[in-house]
């Protein structure tokens, strides 16, 4: 093997040695001088200029340096050649350190090429990177970093030395930081001079003569002349050392915006894996509610497997959609809809929209409008209008559907239970002329005037529970009973299962039983004004900070803020909102406060305080309250502790808003939805086909948005 390699090393040897020789033997010699003084730099290993070069390089080669010259081979040359031949250049050779080297590696059609062109190559400009060293060229800066760009600052050095008697200078030193130096120091260096030296206790007769001796010391410089030439050279020298230290700058500083990029380029990286674990903890909230949703359908399933046990329990209604979790039920081609856009427009009202309501994705939608007392019946897999529910002698203001069963409250006083299967079996009123509310006005005074026509079935106190006879039976229609009993207009109301509570702009609240019409309870709002619940140490919280206290005892009718086209209403629901889960209930009022009820004894015992405006619409689950309000504000609460948890301000008032563990949807007076994601605190808009004017209301089910606005329009969302 070592023979083998020694003669590869040979080989090129003894081909330039073949080359040498030529028909007079006698030039031998020379040609062997001249093929050492070539072959020098390659056949050493370890040349000073090659090692220097080798550690170097790759500090001078930055990743920067590498990728700015690598791209400078795809911008347009000049050709050094005649046209139609191969062009060489630097960019095509490259900035890496070329190998050069005379080993086994096999020549190819480049190399020769690049032979070929030594002369063209020689002349052409070296291409320069571009970025941060785009100032500092490859060569200039290989000069600027290696040793020896020193030594002529060493050398200068030297040329301003000047000997002098030695002074122990660092002895002095160490003494001065009160240190001790070694005993054996100066071993074998020169003493210092008796000039130099300190003398202690000697005569004064050798003190005077010391003294008499003393002269005044010279300059160092005085006895040291360095010639123009030299002071030429060092002028020269150190301005190229001012250059160096310009470039080393220069590299410096390339070095730290690589660093900075670098650090941008982390920093980035970080938001984007900070953005999937947040991904990552909706997903997983996503999955809660989807569990929670798969155990609620096998309740249900396994409900309906069971047979009855009494023959009224199949009359029982069906639980509220309001606390649903879990995904609900789609079409396939859903999935292909774009998120965040309104696919469909349902037009046919001719006012603002003031309630809505829809069993389920794609099922039935009621929605209900300013100076109409018909709510629509709308079926959203076709975007069609099955019919009206006729029957309310006013504005209808709240509207809950569950599966087949309708709710509605309106400002006759009265609350509707519908049976939404039988809308479309009177084709009478399918093709009767509608009436409008001037109509129905005058209709109730000539009804006045002739007589009531109605019986009522009536409790001890006077107020009615039930309706027993109507003076038009035929009409009834899809109306399956009327609940009266508030004395002014129904504003709020919510169900589940055989248990509704409403308020009402008398400023109470009532829970009735549907399945015998009959109100159960009636709490009083006023009452709970004036005998607050006590909060803590401080004591009861007094009425004046109520904001809607002074107009409580009259009646409540307070100006909206303006929305985002310039128009207002004047509000008049002092109950803006109700819910309840179990027996607790929870209430929203025009003095501000939300309230949580006690529905086994009517009493409050809990009041939240913290909006300045009427509460129009609030939701709370198993941790948090959340109630928006005319104050532009939507409040987070935590159920536990009775405090404010998080505030959203917004730029026009709340008016309705809808919530589950990963958003919140509302609508704030603006044409857009807004959105919040409780996970990353997130803002965001639904305007896409959206509506002309500000959205009123608004609820969704899963993926699913309807919504209705200002400019008499129901949108349909896909979320």
């Amino acid at each position: 093997m070592a023979s083998s390699s020694t003669k590869k090393k040979r080989e090129p040897r003894v081909a330039l040695d073949n080359l040498a020789e030529g028909p007079s033997r006698s030039s031998s010699g020379t040609l062997d001088v001249v093929s050492k003084a070539i072959l020098a730099p390659f056949t050493h290993r370890k040349h000073d200029s090659n090692k220097i070069f080798s550690d170097l390089a790759p500090a001078i080669m930055t990743p920067r340096m590498m990728n700015a010259a690598a791209t400078v081979s795809s911008k347009s040359r000049p050709s050094l050649g005649p046209s139609g031949t191969s062009r060489v250049d630097f960019a095509t050779l490259g900035r890496a350190p070329s190998r050069f080297t005379l080993g086994s590696r096999r020549i190819t059609s480049r190399d020769l090429q690049i032979v070929e062109a030594t002369e063209e190559l020689l002349h052409e400009e070296v291409p320069e990177p571009e970025g941060v060293a785009q100032n500092v060229s490859l060569l200039r800066g290989f000069n600027a970093t290696i040793p020896s760009s020193e030594k002529s600052r060493t050398r200068r050095r030297q040329t301003r030395s000047v000997e002098t008697p030695r002074l122990s200078l660092k002895k002095l030193s160490l003494g001065a930081r009160g240190m001790l130096g070694e005993d054996d120091e100066h071993e074998g260096e020169s003493v210092a001079s008796e000039e130099d030296m300190v003398v202690v206790g000697r005569s004064e007769t050798r003190g005077r003569k010391l003294k008499a001796k003393r002269r005044g010391r010279q300059s160092l410089s005085a006895g040291k002349v360095l010639g123009k030439d030299e002071l030429v050279r060092q002028t020269h020298e150190i301005e190229r050392d001012k250059e160096n230290l310009h470039v080393r700058r220069t590299l410096i500083s390339a070095e730290i915006a690589e660093i900075t990029h670098k650090i941008e380029a982390l920093d980035a990286i970080r938001n984007k894996l900070e953005q999937d674990l947040l991904k990552l903890q909706e997903d997983e909230l996503e999955l809660d509610d989807e569990l929670e949703g798969v155990k609620e359908r096998l309740e249900l399933e396994e409900s309906t497997s069971r047979p009855p046990k009494s023959p009224t329990q199949q009359a029982h209604l069906p639980q509220s959609s309001r606390r649903r979790k879990g995904p609900a039920f789609l079409p396939s081609e859903h999935d292909e809809l774009p998120p965040g856009v309104a696919f469909m427009s349902l037009s046919g009202h001719t006012a603002p929209i003031t309630a809505l309501d829809f069993s389920e994705p794609y099922g039935t939608l009621v929605s209900a409008s300013q100076e109409d007392s018909q709510p629509r019946v709308w079926d959203l897999l076709t975007g069609e209008e099955i019919g009206r529910l006729r029957g309310h002698r006013g504005s209808v203001k709240c509207i809950q559907v569950e599966d087949q069963v309708c709710l509605t409250g309106g400002e006759d006083t009265t609350v509707r239970l519908w049976d939404l299967r039988k809308v479309d079996e009177d084709e009478e009123w399918e093709t009767s002329e509608i009436l409008s509310l001037s109509d129905v006005a005058e209709e109730d005074e000539s009804v006045a005037e002739d007589g009531p026509k109605v019986q009522r079935d009536r409790e001890p106190d006077g107020k009615a529970i039930r309706q027993s006879g109507t003076s038009e039976p035929e009409r009834s229609g899809a109306c399956t009973r009327v609940l009266e009993g508030h004395s002014k207009a129904v504003s709020a109301l919510y169900f589940e299962e055989d248990c509704l509570v409403t308020g009402a702009a008398d400023k109470t609240m009532r829970q009735w039983d549907l399945q015998t019409g009959q109100c159960v309870m009636t709490m009083d709002i006023l009452w709970a004004i004036s005998h607050p619940p006590t909060v803590g140490p401080g004591g009861p919280i007094p009425n004046y900070l109520f904001s809607g206290a002074a107009a409580s005892a009259g009646t409540f009718a307070v100006p909206t803020p303006p929305f985002a086209d310039g128009t207002w209403d004047m509000y008049r629901d002092f109950v803006g909102a109700v819910q309840f889960w179990g027996y607790a209930l929870m209430s929203g009022s025009g003095d501000g406060a939300v309230r949580m009820w006690d529905m086994r004894t009517g009493q409050p015992h809990r009041t939240l305080l913290g909006h300045t405006g009427p509460v129009t619409c609030l939701q709370f689950d198993e941790l948090h309250a959340i109630s928006g309000s005319l104050d532009k504000s939507i409040r987070i609460w935590d159920l536990r502790t009775g405090g404010i948890f998080e505030t959203l301000k917004y730029d026009h008032a709340v008016t309705a808003l809808q919530f589950d563990t990963r958003k919140i949807v509302a609508a704030t007076g603006e044409n857009g939805i807004k959105i919040y994601n409780r996970t990353s605190m997130q803002h965001s808009t639904l305007l896409t086909n959206g509506h002309t004017r500000p959205v009123e209301k608004l609820r969704y089910m899963d993926r699913y948005l309807v919504s209705g606005g200002r400019d008499s329009v129901v949108k349909i969302w896909a979320l």
